[in-house]
């Protein structure tokens, strides 16, 4: 190997750390906060009521911030909307360690959110001004195995600072992350999108952007299947400490192993999704994690409704979850691979396409007793049903005209 060709494996290197770094501010935001959630309304004079909510607020930053930052990134280009959003989010989050406000907290966690998602939404439209196909995708899975070690190592910190800290010392972490990736974005993400593929016009071009998207049959199919598969993965988020702490009698550390061993299936399905792409097309590894999500639904829901015990649920779950590895990161490619004119507002619209399907699918699973699985494994099937729906009905256009000609090709 050449010194140029060292360099420029290192350099791609750096890239996949920071870029997978950065899509990582959702389980950041939200997972280290979790532990600190029942000490909050002793601390601000509130109720249990109020903390949740800005637990909402930062989930409803993290979408309504992607739609923002995503076309202004298609204006302005990628670096400067990524260095403005990780900047904000360090500062608020030091803000957030210093309020006496729960009604103050609430609305610094809402802008928290919003920063964040500069990272998860330019992100990936980086990747799709750089790479196309099958590199793209395989970029995509890299960065994927790197995301889905923050819902292990997220609550986990958390759980750890409040050991030697209080809630506040959580932000304050925070704010530290937040000013080291944004070191890191400013030496090693440079600029993409040269001015002469950048858009131009306000919200018209806005609007026209994702009337685009929407009716691309290929983009909205591949979309919605990956971010169905992710909302029964977040169903499970929100379920799982009922189920299997209150069903099966759980202690708090064998129910973290079991998250922290889904999580590493998913970051496990990532990297043999990666190695299979030499031999199939990113379309085959979407249909396999749809396929595979479907079957572990299916799976969850017989094993809730026969009896069948702890192991076949975590085997279930297991199948289930690390789907995801699969589903989503080929679902991002091909669709990113169809509008990288208008990168920054397609990875807007997958964005918040997965996350407001995740706020949906949160809730339905607690109907009834959520200890007992049933409204996990209903939903859960309901979820993946439909996105297999929406990929046969999607499948047909992704071979059509356009760039996801190389990504479908197998």
């Amino acid at each position: 190997m050449t010194r140029d060709e060292h360099a420029a494996g290192r350099s791609r290197v750096w890239l996949i750390v920071a870029l997978g770094s950065l899509s990582a501010f959702g389980p950041l935001c939200l997972d280290m906060y979790l532990p600190a959630l029942p000490v909050l309304p002793g601390e601000l004079n509130s109720t249990a009521a109020a903390a949740q909510l800005s637990l909402s607020a930062c989930i409803i930053g993290l979408a309504v911030g992607q739609v923002i930052t995503g076309p202004l990134s298609d204006r302005l280009g990628r670096r400067r909307p990524l260095l403005l959003g990780v900047a904000l989010f360090a500062l608020v989050s030091a803000l957030c360690a210093v309020t006496t406000s729960m009604t103050l907290l609430i609305g610094l966690r809402l802008v928290q959110g919003a920063a964040g998602a500069a990272g998860i939404v330019i992100g990936r439209a980086v990747i799709a001004d750089l790479f196309t196909g099958k590199a793209a995708a395989s970029f995509f899975a890299a960065v994927a195995s790197i995301n889905g070690l923050a819902p292990i190592l997220a609550p986990v910190i958390g759980g750890q600072i409040l050991r030697v800290g209080t809630w506040r010392t959580v932000f304050w972490v925070l704010a530290g992350i937040g000013v080291v990736l944004l070191v890191l974005a400013f030496f090693v993400i440079r600029e993409s999108l040269p001015p002469s593929r950048r858009s131009a016009g306000g919200l018209g071009a806005t609007r026209r952007a994702f009337g685009t998207l929407v009716r691309d049959r290929g983009y909205v199919g591949c979309v919605l299947a990956g971010s169905l598969v992710t909302a029964a993965m977040f169903g499970y988020i929100s379920a799982s400490p009922f189920l299997l702490q209150d069903r099966f009698g759980l202690s708090a550390q064998w129910f973290s192993a079991c998250f922290a061993l889904n999580a590493l299936g998913i970051v496990a399905a990532t990297q043999v999704g990666r190695l299979l792409l030499r031999r199939v097309s990113s379309l085959w590894l979407l249909s396999l994690g749809v396929v595979q999500g479907l079957l572990g639904a299916m799976l969850l829901a017989v094993t809730v409704a026969a009896g069948w015990g702890l192991a076949m649920v975590l085997v279930s779950l297991f199948v289930m979850v690390s789907a995801v590895g699969f589903a989503l990161p080929h679902a991002s490619a091909i669709a990113m691979d169809r509008h990288r004119r208008i990168a920054g507002s397609a990875s807007a619209l997958l964005g918040l396409t997965q996350f407001a399907l995740g706020a949906v699918t949160a809730p339905l699973v607690g109907l009834g007793d959520p200890a007992s699985g049933v409204a996990l494994a209903g939903t859960a099937v309901i979820a993946t049903g439909l996105g297999a729906l929406a990929l046969l009905v999607g499948r047909s256009a992704v071979g059509g005209p356009g760039p996801a000609r190389v990504v479908g090709a197998g």
